[in-house]
């Protein structure tokens, strides 16, 4: 154990916290177990990281380690937890938690067996805590993690302190805000460096080497993690990626699954399975019309990469503008609401406001006489009535 302190301290020391996202505010530090779900890349390590140098005592009550040290090749995660508390750990702070076999069954024996331990852990989008066999769901508060928002982008790169806002207070309020916020910044200036290497926390590190890092994560997240917590057959990983560089190039993707699946070798099933594992690691988005039942369990009726990132850096070409357009939008709305495609329009959001996405010249003739509808529109700075600028749903999280 001393091993795994000695590593700790070390990372503890090179955590910067000059810039610290608001999910640390939004998150209830007092649970007892705490789970923090996202794909690579989105800054979950840091978050554990930065929490702990803000408001824990560098002590033998504290202790971060990742799940992937070689440590633990020879040692359990339970043990480690019985030991911690024997002398005197209070908060264990777990990284990547779905390297270890039989994780979820040790960390729940470790809540039943500890009382006065807390728990904090990270692990894959693909993680499934409420079906796993040791059943989480009720012991664990789980939060999902994204990338930077275009607010977070400017609010690190520009030293601002731009705040966020509610969905129906932007819808309300859209043209005092966007005067407020272009009285700081002139957003247009950064919107299209957001959208081509704004999401991953990581860009500030080695700007140079952001494509090779974006491309380790989509290889790591589809050769490492879906034969490890999906099952897949390594033999079909290519075709996965092929389905994602077809998505990448599409304006936006409309998937017809039996034309799709006999351009790239797959059946049916084996292809509705892949897209949700896409769409589960974070790697897509897969709209679907608002319905209950068994049509959810259907093929998707848009499909979209999960972040422009993505699409920049596997598109062979400059991605399609529309599709650039409608993916952040989504983007930044999934992650509080829930985002189908609209019968009439784009976007339905939340069962209840339609939206339209398009350029600045973009007309409200396909939305008119339809309640609580808005057009979103690129490459404007301010609004008018229910013509919202694009950039600034990038300011919900």
């Amino acid at each position: 154990m001393e091993r795994l302190f000695d590593i700790f301290a070390k990372r503890l020391a090179q955590t910067d916290t000059s810039f610290v996202r608001s999910q640390m505010n939004e998150i209830e530090w007092k649970a007892r177990m705490i789970g923090i779900r996202g794909a690579r890349g989105v800054g979950k390590t840091t978050l554990l990281l930065q929490h702990i140098k803000l408001h824990r005592n560098l002590d033998s009550t504290v202790l971060y380690t990742s799940l992937d040290n070689i440590w633990f090749s020879d040692h359990r995660l339970y043990d480690l937890a019985s030991d911690f508390v024997k002398r005197g750990g209070q908060f264990l702070y777990l990284d990547e938690v779905h390297k270890y076999p039989n994780w979820a069954q040790e960390l729940k024996n470790i809540y039943d067996d500890f009382a006065e331990l807390q728990v904090i852990f990270t692990g894959s989008s693909l993680l499934e805590i409420l079906n796993a066999r040791a059943d989480l769901s009720r012991r664990a508060v789980v939060y999902e993690m994204q990338g930077f928002s275009f607010r977070e982008y400017l609010n690190r790169n520009l030293g601002l302190s731009l705040p966020s806002f509610k969905l129906q207070e932007l819808l309300e309020n859209h043209i005092e805000i966007a005067h407020r916020i272009v009285s700081e910044v002139r957003v247009l200036a950064h919107f299209d460096d957001y959208l081509q290497h704004g999401y991953y926390p990581f860009y500030n590190e080695l700007p140079s080497l952001y494509r090779s890092r974006v491309n380790e994560v989509v290889n790591l997240i589809i050769d490492i993690e879906f034969p490890q917590l999906r099952g897949v057959d390594p033999a079909y990983l290519p075709k996965i990626k092929q389905l994602l560089y077809i998505v990448a190039e599409a304006s936006p993707f409309i998937p017809n699954i039996t034309k799709l699946g006999e351009r790239i070798g797959l059946t049916r099933n084996a292809l509705l399975a892949y897209l949700s594992a896409l769409h589960e690691s974070r790697l897509t988005f897969s709209a679907q019309k608002a319905a209950f039942g068994i049509t959810r369990l259907q093929k998707p009726d848009k499909l979209y990469l999960e972040n422009t990132n993505l699409m920049y850096m596997l598109a062979e070409n400059t991605p399609n503008s529309g599709n650039v357009r409608e993916t952040f939008f989504a983007n930044q709305l999934r992650r509080d609401h829930r985002v189908n495609v609209s019968e009439k329009s784009d976007f339905m959001v939340d069962g209840h406001y339609t939206f339209e996405i398009g350029g600045k010249e973009k007309g409200k003739k396909q939305i008119d006489n339809i309640p609580d509808s808005y057009i979103a529109a690129d490459n404007v700075e301010h609004g008018f009535v229910n013509k919202i600028p694009l950039w600034l749903f990038g300011f919900l999280y």
